[in-house]
């Protein structure tokens, strides 16, 4: 048990642990590949794998910008309503500073929808 005269036994030990705790499974993977894994490569470990297919051309191909585009702004939409929600929660209970500054935060993100609108952003080509 813990006394007076060791106060940071607990850490001491909590420190053991949560080193010796990610090394333990670190060892037991190299010695089930050193076990169990193929010395050497060979036909099959180096065999392309893609979802069951066999890949027929280059993987390297190239994407138009407009994808990314359209990826990040969806990513931004749907952020915005985990930050909508808990307003939404507690809206009747904030302070006018707080619904200022929602409703700022509201007028970027539709200025955002605006601009994205406009440049053609989210029609599909």
């Amino acid at each position: 048990m813990l006394t007076e005269n060791h106060d940071y036994q607990f850490l001491a030990i909590f420190l053991a642990i949560a080193v010796v705790f990610p090394i333990i499974p670190i060892c037991l993977a190299k010695a089930w590949a050193f076990f169990f894994s193929p010395p050497k490569p060979g036909r099959e470990k180096n065999a392309i794998y893609e979802c069951g297919l066999k890949s027929q051309d280059d993987a390297w191909i190239q994407f138009h910008a407009e994808y990314y585009l359209y990826a990040i702004i969806f990513l931004i939409f749907d952020v915005e309503v985990l930050f909508l929600l808990p307003f939404g929660v507690v809206f009747l209970q904030l302070p006018v500073g707080a619904v200022i500054a929602m409703l700022v935060f509201l007028f970027l993100l539709v200025e955002g929808l605006a601009w994205a609108w406009k440049s053609g952003i989210l029609h599909w080509k």
